[in-house]
């Protein structure tokens, strides 16, 4: 099964820097993969339910598009697990005048069935129809790996982003911010949570903010590390977006956004942390072309543990885009 979405680009949707912003394309993808996953949730005849966002893998931004383009974004079903759906998205970016186009994006996105009468009930998922027996093991061990992955996350469930008076630049405090927003219904989906595109482009923002802070020059976003989406966030709910950064290489900079909701208008619903993430962004010159950024100053001893954390996955990354290098030479 898959579904195709296409858009021109208009300048509402630039960032800063005269791209089209990163949680713009990050909406889309989230849109298509909303659309297929609930289809094929409710291709089989049985309780009815919408496709809830779980998960985002890591997604890199190949290739920046600009306004005037047109996105066209494809979606296909690739595993089905009891309760979950994956969801590979290819973000194609056409020059309408001269007809050229060029892969800007990829990413896998994890879904989970809800149901209508009652949106805290996950529903089983209608199996997919594989054409190679080797698919069906290949996405086992997707879903097995994402499944840990999630599970490691949520010992950050207590972290917050305190503010500082006064802080120094190039410091953590420095550069750290924060957005609150009220939920309303144009956030929401027809059953009043929020949809994932949204969340995904409120965190975008935050990101770039703490990036621009730090470095004083135009950025833009590199990849996001897997975006986890740990509890549905519904209308009314007063939801803060607080990023901060956590290691920077001689390029590039990553920064931890942290997604909370408080259901403001519910005494019985305690404020909690709704989503998180790792957004790697890098900084340019007017010209386009990639600048240093200046080193992060870590201070506490939570700020050097992150920071230290930073760097593993810089370099495991590092590590395995030089093996993909070399395995296609």
């Amino acid at each position: 099964m898959a579904s195709q979405l296409s858009r021109i680009m208009r300048p509402d949707d630039a960032n800063v820097a005269g791209n089209v912003h990163g949680g713009t394309v990050l909406k889309m993808i989230e849109e298509a993969g909303a659309i297929i996953s609930t289809r094929h949730c409710n291709s089989q005849n049985g309780e009815r339910c919408v496709a809830a966002l779980a998960r985002v893998e890591r997604t890199d931004f190949l290739s920046p598009m600009c306004i005037g383009e047109v996105a066209h974004v494809s979606a296909e079903i690739t595993y089905t697990s009891k309760h979950s759906v994956e969801v590979q998205v290819h973000v194609m970016s056409e020059n309408i005048l001269t007809g050229t186009k060029k892969l800007t994006n990829k990413a896998t996105l994890w879904y989970v069935p809800l149901s209508l009468k009652n949106v805290d009930k996950v529903l089983e998922v209608p199996p997919v129809v594989y054409s190679r027996q080797e698919q069906e093991e290949e996405g086992r061990k997707r879903y097995e790996a994402q499944k840990l992955e999630r599970m490691e996350t949520k010992w950050r469930s207590g972290d917050i982003v305190q503010p500082v008076l006064n802080p120094e630049p190039n410091t953590v405090s420095y550069s750290q911010s924060s957005l609150i927003h009220l939920v309303g219904p144009s956030d929401c989906t027809l059953h009043g949570f929020v949809h994932g595109g949204v969340t995904m482009k409120l965190m975008d923002e935050v990101a770039g903010i703490v990036a621009a802070r730090h470095c004083k020059t135009n950025i833009v976003t590199a990849s996001v590390d897997a975006i986890n989406f740990h509890d549905k966030i519904r209308k009314g709910c007063v939801i803060t977006i607080s990023g901060r950064m956590t290691f920077t290489s001689n390029k590039s900079m990553e920064i931890e956004v942290l997604v909370d909701a408080d259901p403001v208008v519910n005494n019985f619903v305690k404020r909690y942390r709704a989503a998180s993430a790792f957004f790697t962004y890098v900084s340019l010159s007017p010209e386009g072309k990639s600048l240093p950024v200046p080193q992060l100053v870590p201070e506490t001893e939570d700020e050097k543990k992150r920071f230290e954390e930073g760097k593993g996955r810089y370099l495991q990354m590092k590590a395995k885009r030089q093996g993909q290098a070399e395995t296609q030479a």
